[in-house]
């Protein structure tokens, strides 16, 4: 581990002014991500600045929606009564996430800025465009199970590990954030980019930006939702594929919906042409395999020493069909 140097600041304003002035300074929350990287070598900054207990842990009632502190540990969120009975797509998400020990010290905040779990990104022994630009990618025509099916590019082929971050993509939440130049509000589904020709960049955050919040709109037709994760193995795994779907029925068809795939891109995966589809259609299993032949048209497998990726787009398909037909269970009559 390269050493450091560590700061606790007593304020927010603070915090990002540190960061800010340092090219390779770094925010600190809970540090389930960092720390395991500052000990690979994959980060290495000369500053660390802790933010903890700075930002709020609380979260708050909105005018029927929530406002959640970026202080908010995951266990907490998914444990809230108000989370579990108005947006279970994000209990969900949360309680499939990493593993008890971690939820209890992951924050809401730092969550969604969490790196790919790439093998190649976290070998510093190998090339990764992500890690260091132009050096190459390793994951193309090595291990690529794990890896994009969707808008990458031939400079980074990883996949965004968060589950919370896509329930919050159905949700509509917004992000607040405070950093050199003040405040701003962006729609959570703009908070990540694809790889395009600099996947070293995860966010379209600025350097010495740092989340200050996260809101819920009031969204009660979204009590009818759900998150379901495809892993390897039980618990404690990132997702093959992951999909979180909420939508709202009226006189028999479904009348608004929302749709995101994890585990297919570098990004949360917004579903809007398999949105297009379903909206205005009475539930069926043919309209919710043409909704998923729909967004999957355009899917990229790779090949790979492990067999590549090409499963995928199957399973992808099945798992949204089987998410929207226990959905609609009721209207089909089953």
């Amino acid at each position: 581990m390269k050493p450091f140097a560590y700061g606790k600041p007593a304020t927010t304003a603070e915090a990002v002014r540190a960061v800010a002035a340092e090219p390779s300074a770094m925010f600190l929350a809970g540090g389930t991500n960092l720390v395991d990287h500052l000990k690979l070598g994959v980060a290495q900054p000369d500053r660390v600045i802790d933010v903890t207990g700075l930002t709020s842990a609380e979260i708050r009632d909105d005018d029927g929606g929530l406002v959640i502190g970026a202080g908010v540990r995951n266990s907490d969120l998914a444990a809230d009564r108000r989370v579990r009975e108005r947006y279970p797509v994000l209990a969900e998400a949360l309680l499939s996430g990493a593993s008890p020990q971690l939820r209890n010290m992951a924050t809401v905040g730092g969550n969604p800025l969490q790196r790919t779990r790439c093998v190649y990104f976290q070998d510093v022994t190998t090339p990764c465009n992500k890690r260091s630009p132009g050096s190459g990618c390793s994951a193309l025509g090595g291990y690529t199970r794990h890896h994009a099916i969707l808008g990458a590019s031939d400079q980074c082929v990883a996949t965004h590990p968060s589950d919370m971050a896509v329930a919050m993509t159905v949700l509509d939440a917004r992000v607040r954030v405070v950093g050199p130049s003040g405040e701003r509000v962006l729609p959570y589904a703009e908070l990540h980019r694809l790889p395009g020709e600099h996947p070293e960049r995860d966010t379209v955050l600025e350097h010495g930006e740092l989340i200050t919040d996260i809101t819920l709109p009031v969204t009660s037709w979204l009590r009818r939702s759900a998150y379901r994760k495809v892993r390897d193995r039980a618990s404690y795994a990132f997702a093959l594929v992951s999909v979180a779907v909420g939508l709202s029925i009226s006189d028999g068809r479904i009348d608004d919906v929302r749709l995101a795939f994890g585990g297919v891109a570098h990004k949360p995966w917004r579903a809007l042409r398999a949105e297009q589809v379903l909206r205005g259609s009475r539930p069926s299993h043919d309209v919710f395999l043409a909704a998923a032949e729909a967004e999957l048209s355009d899917a990229t497998p790779l090949d790979g020493l492990d067999g590549g990726n090409a499963f995928k787009i199957p399973l992808a398909a099945r798992t949204l069909t089987a998410v929207l037909r226990d959905l609609t269970a009721e209207e089909r009559g089953q």
